[in-house]
């Protein structure tokens, strides 16, 4: 994707159905050192909400991996010879496609982060939102059988 700097290359699909709203928006993914996750979800929840259907603060983290990198020298840090390595976790999240808080988001992630280049993906993308009331009974939903060891306490 040479010169094409939005990603804007293939439009997303329509998906028009009675099941589920399609609704077109940004999946955020930022790498960050496992110590700073807390900082950087703090400081994106202070820029958007990242509701979710009748959810907010919806963020998923991983467990941490290592990210590698290698200084070329051209910025704050000396050149290194070798890549080094970092144990960092990854968060990715999905906000509304709106240029300017988009901008805000992303804005409070550099200002929280601790590196000078963070690792930060935006991607054009769908969600799926479920159509409030069907499905109720629907026996593999979680309300319909004995809680399992993931169901959150208020929710059991």
């Amino acid at each position: 994707m040479a010169g094409n700097q939005t990603g804007d290359a293939m439009p997303l699909p329509q998906l028009k159905n009675d099941r589920f709203i399609p609704e077109g928006g940004l999946r955020i993914v930022v790498q960050v050192p496992d110590a700073h996750v807390q900082r950087i979800i703090d400081a994106v929840l202070t820029a958007a909400p990242l509701r979710y259907g009748g959810y907010d603060r919806v963020i998923f983290r991983t467990a941490p991996g290592i990210q590698q990198f290698r200084s070329l020298g051209t910025g704050r840090n000396v050149a290194t010879e070798t890549a080094v390595e970092v144990p960092c976790a990854e968060l990715s999240f999905f906000i509304a496609r709106d240029d300017a808080a988009t901008v805000q988001v992303l804005k409070a992630v550099y200002a929280a982060h601790p590196y000078e280049e963070p690792l930060i993906h935006v991607i054009p993308c769908l969600r799926t939102l479920h159509i409030h009331g069907l499905d109720e009974d629907n026996p593999n939903r979680f309300w319909n059988r004995e809680p399992e060891d993931w169901v959150p306490e208020p929710h059991r």
